[in-house]
């Protein structure tokens, strides 16, 4: 049963990190200890699990029961808890949406089927989307992938998603071009039934936010939740000036984040928590593996130049 049923996605949602020890298991005292940390954050409206920056891919079925129950004793008093639902079969999809739903969580983040990749049709996101819907009332947030991946819905089948799925309440836009991106805004947020949009295009976020999307969904609000809670009110509240130094702060982050290849995103983030001393160590699953010195140097810099680092003390750190 969820703890907040009101819930409607929106605002500032950060997606959290999931912490390994050495030998690759859950590292639940840091996970918990990270927990609090974002969610002391004043103005987010909800925190996302068990999705890309919690490295899900990797995670078993038990593992992600775990998180769910840990984050609801950490943070689920408080905040909303988003449980990600990443299952190539529909099947799969729905026993998760029924787990998360009986752990407490108050929406969903649905990612596309792989099989997507080779094909789809709106029959198909139709079947998977009802599927999911049956075994949950939850509302879901529907995970927006470039349409060149192949796992994108194109907008007639997101209309009849929409129109046949009514629990779907929001998506998470990772649409890459600005005009398209504009187009989903505007189409979608001006809907009789209106289907929030939350940013995911952290990269470029401050061009984003003010097209007009009624929130942000993003991995880097492990790391910068304040920040990008800030920048998200100064936008609402029209402040451009403000919107404006708040981005220059986020951008050298942004820069080091996503850099190539993409897939290290939620690595690096692990090691700019090391670096600001709110996790112990930055251990990945495979196939993802450790970063360079180098990248990890870069990272320090851009940490710096966003005021989140003092020099002295990252090169305190360094030294040790």
């Amino acid at each position: 049963m969820s703890r907040h049923p009101d819930f409607v996605p929106q605002g500032v949602i950060p997606a959290v990190l999931l912490p390994f020890q050495n030998d690759l298991s859950i590292d639940e005292p840091s996970f918990r200890a990270h927990l609090r940390d974002v969610a002391t954050v004043q103005g987010l409206s909800a925190i996302t699990i068990n999705a890309h920056s919690t490295e899900v891919a990797s995670c078993t079925r038990d593992e992600q029961a775990r998180v769910m129950e840990i984050a609801g004793e950490e943070v689920g008093g408080k905040l909303p808890i988003i449980h990600g639902v990443w299952a190539d079969g529909s099947l799969e999809a729905a026993r998760i949406a029924r787990q998360a739903q009986a752990g407490g969580a108050s929406a969903l983040l649905v990612f596309p089927p792989g099989p997507f990749t080779m094909g789809q049709s709106a029959e198909m996101a139709l079947a998977h989307f009802k599927t999911i819907a049956d075994a949950s009332d939850l509302p879901m947030i529907l995970f927006q992938y470039p349409l060149a991946t192949g796992q994108g819905y194109p907008s007639p089948t997101l209309e009849r998603l929409f129109d046949e799925v009514p629990t779907i309440r929001a998506i998470k836009d990772w649409t890459q071009t600005v005009p398209h991106h504009e187009s989903q805004i505007r189409a979608l947020q001006g809907r009789a039934r209106p289907i929030n949009v939350l940013s995911t295009n952290s990269a470029w976020l401050l061009s984003s936010l003010v097209l007009g999307c009624n929130g942000l969904l993003s991995g880097s609000g492990s790391v910068i939740a304040d920040l990008q809670a800030r920048l998200y009110r100064a936008v609402k509240a029209n402040d451009l000036a403000e919107a404006r130094r708040l981005n220059d702060r986020i951008y050298p982050t942004a820069r080091v984040f996503y850099a190539d290849p993409f897939v290290d995103m939620h690595n690096r983030m692990k090691e700019a928590l090391v670096l600001l001393g709110k996790l112990p160590r930055a251990v990945v699953r495979p196939p993802l593996v450790k970063i360079s010195d180098a990248e990890i140097a870069r990272i320090r810099d851009g940490l710096i130049e966003a005021g989140l680092l003092d020099a002295r003390t990252a090169q305190g750190r360094n030294a040790a």
